[in-house]
């Protein structure tokens, strides 16, 4: 049975259908979803712990008396976990922590003037919470990806919630990265938790991690809201475009767009090629492989929203990556990195024959947490920025101020700032009668 055969050439449909095709899937059912996220986060502000309780029966069917898991139960996880997966999640955290700890910026000191000391010091957040998917694929990875930058940035309590029953994987994974702050709930009423806090949960500068649909508008609510909890990203279903010639490896195209189609039914996957042999190579691989695997009905979903695409040469699938964004771009090419100089709007790349996009989900170093929906425009991936924040110091001494008073007093009275200008003017004075 032929379960995918979308198959379309670029210059032969217009350019309304050419935007149609590299739009994201509609997601549906926003304003019901608003409306009830909007209640959940009302109660949890106004009832705390009580409503946490009501919606971990209603939603998860878990009926909890104590939100917060044990480091007993944290500290014993590691014995249900067998030693090959235990070491494989060494190795991410080696990679994941090298590829973050490169990201620590030196503080900025300078003089731009003689006597005029300016300096950027990188301070880390204070308590931030993370937010880890459960049902049937507990994201344990995620918890590497969020926990290992906020330790290495300096963050002193993270506070981790995740739907119950938290698996023992992600415990476990906790416990490796020095997280025993672990409540099980999950949802909106988690973000919700989170962002004001209850009488077990405490309130967090700032929310990390991906979720449903319900916890992304939760996350898009409470950062919205008057002193509100910052978020990472509103991040939406995976997407990933391929560019490929005819070095590539069909097998290879129709394994790694099958591994993104597998996230969910919204998901979106694309592949760019002048190459009409290789699209139809795909297509036959992806109809093999598709018989072999699980969560078949999700992805058959996403490949109804996912297409290849036939182009002139490879400077129109270039042009048509940039257009679309995404959130991850596979280059498969006789010269990848020469490809890579033209690539503007990308969140994760990955380049040649042997770099699936599974690496860079779980261990080859770079974070997994990206922006989605063609925000890679002017959005960037996850990593140890976002978990700090940046400080400006300045410091004059007399030369220095004397020095920059008259420019200083000109740009004020050009403003109309004249409190602005009396600031400086009223120091200059001291200075002078000093003198």
């Amino acid at each position: 049975m032929k379960y995918f055969k979308n198959m379309i050439y670029w210059d032969k449909i217009n350019s309304t259908e050419q935007k149609k095709i590299i739009s994201r899937p509609f997601l549906k059912n926003n304003n019901f979803i608003k409306k009830i996220v909007t209640e959940i986060i009302e109660n949890v502000k106004n009832l705390g712990d009580e409503a946490l309780k009501k919606y971990t029966i209603l939603f998860d069917k878990y009926d909890l008396n104590v939100f917060q898991i044990p480091k007993k139960q944290i500290f014993s996880s590691s014995s249900f976990l067998n030693k090959d997966l235990k070491n494989s999640i060494e190795i991410a955290k080696k990679n994941i922590t090298l590829f973050h700890e490169a990201q620590i910026s030196s503080t900025i000191d300078i003089e731009t003037e003689i006597g005029v000391r300016c300096q950027q010091i990188n301070l880390p957040l204070n308590r931030i919470g993370i937010y880890i998917p459960g049902g049937t694929a507990p994201l344990f990875s995620t918890v590497l990806m969020l926990a290992i930058p906020a330790k290495i940035a300096g963050c002193k309590e993270i506070v981790l919630c995740s739907p119950p029953p938290v698996s023992n994987e992600i415990l476990y994974t906790a416990h490796v990265c020095g997280i025993d702050n672990i409540f099980q709930v999950g949802g909106a009423q988690a973000i919700a938790a989170l962002s004001f806090g209850t009488e077990t949960i405490p309130k967090v500068d700032k929310i990390f991690g991906p979720g449903n649909a319900y916890v992304t508008e939760a996350k898009l609510q409470v950062s919205s809201s008057f002193n509100g909890t910052a978020i990472d990203m509103l991040a939406g279903p995976s997407e990933l475009l391929i560019i490929a010639d005819d070095t590539a490896n069909p097998d290879f195209i129709a394994a790694d767009l099958l591994s993104q189609a597998e996230h969910g039914m919204s998901s979106q996957v694309i592949l760019l090629t002048p190459y009409i042999e290789l699209a139809q190579k795909v297509i036959f691989s992806l109809n093999i492989q598709l018989n072999k695997l699980s969560r078949l009905s999700e992805m058959l979903t996403a490949l109804k929203n996912s297409t290849i695409i036939i182009t002139k040469n490879l400077s129109e699938c270039i042009k048509i990556s940039n257009m679309y964004a995404p959130e991850h771009l596979i280059i498969q090419t006789k010269s990848p990195r020469e490809v890579l100089n033209y690539i503007s709007n990308a969140s994760s790349i990955f380049l040649g024959l042997w770099s699936p996009e599974s690496a860079g989900d779980y261990a080859s170093g770079t974070n997994h947490v990206l922006p989605t929906y063609g925000k890679s425009i002017a959005n960037s991936s996850l990593g140890l920025a976002d978990f700090q924040k940046r400080i400006l110091v300045q410091e004059l001494t007399t030369q220095g101020l004397i020095t920059l008073s008259n420019t200083l007093e000109i740009l004020s009275s050009a403003e109309k700032l004249e409190a602005h200008k009396n600031a400086v003017r009223i120091r200059v004075d001291f200075l002078k009668e000093k003198i």
